[in-house]
């Protein structure tokens, strides 16, 4: 996901976008934890995302 790509969404969609990128990233942590996760740099890109979300969060208020 590129900043491109959320920064022309509204504060509600951003919100839920985030909130799903950290579901996303506590189940990936879970994964990674029982030997279930086959590429750990997707936790990487997941925490990336979250920042970018975060990013466009604070630009829009």
């Amino acid at each position: 996901m590129k900043y491109t790509d959320i920064s022309g969404k509204n504060l509600s969609e951003l919100n839920a976008l985030l909130k799903e990128k950290k579901v996303l990233l506590f189940t990936l942590r879970q994964k990674l934890k029982t030997m279930q996760l086959t590429n750990p740099n997707e936790i990487r890109e997941a925490k990336k995302d979250i920042a970018r979300i975060n990013t466009a969060i604070s630009a829009v208020k």
